[in-house]
């Protein structure tokens, strides 16, 4: 790496930023000059046809490990409670929906079934793969049932737990029944 042609000029610092400026240069083994192209260089940010010094790329470099590991800290102390909280209510959907899908496959192959024709051969039977279902929140645990949230904390609420988990079976598509827990959430029962 050749050392770029410089220029001289003169400032007038205070003399305090002048004293200042020799210590550090001091402390940090170099010149004035370099901290001064550091500090140019922050506030300029990159110059066409200037080269870095090591000094100021390792500097760069250790601010953006910094920003990393501020995000990595968020992500890792759970500030993204949201992401989670959206990803189990995606869950909870996409198990809802094969639910859904694999009752309408069931019906479609008891409508195929009854209009059986010789000429036919049997179809393949397709089983989806069964999905554990999560815990549910109690809005969509009332979706799920097909009653609104007033109506499922009312049945909870005046019910026992075994009389409430046979009303939700009553109601479930796939007649699981639903169990509250000291989570808040309502968990299956098999």
């Amino acid at each position: 790496m050749t050392n770029p042609e410089r220029e001289s000029i003169n400032f007038k610092l205070p003399k305090t930023l002048t004293k200042a400026l020799r210590t550090a240069a001091r402390e940090r083994n170099t010149t004035a000059t370099d901290l001064v192209i550091q500090g140019l260089h922050h506030v300029l940010g990159e110059v066409s046809d200037t080269v870095s010094s090591v000094e100021t790329r390792l500097n760069q470099l250790e601010t953006q490990f910094t920003r990393v590991a501020c995000i990595e800290e968020r992500v890792e102390s759970g500030v993204d409670d949201s992401l989670k909280q959206r990803l189990s209510l995606l869950e909870q959907q996409y198990s809802a929906i094969t639910l859904r899908l694999t009752q309408i496959e069931g019906v479609i192959s008891l409508l195929g079934q009854r209009s059986y024709t010789p000429y036919r051969k049997q179809s393949y039977q397709y089983h989806p793969p069964q999905l554990e279902l999560q815990a549910y929140t109690q809005e969509n645990l009332a979706k799920r049932l097909g009653v609104n949230v007033g109506t499922l904390e009312q049945e909870r609420n005046s019910n026992s737990p075994k009389d409430f988990e046979s009303w939700c079976r009553s109601r479930d598509p796939g007649s699981v029944g639903w169990r509250f827990a000291s989570d808040g959430l309502f968990h299956p029962i098999k």
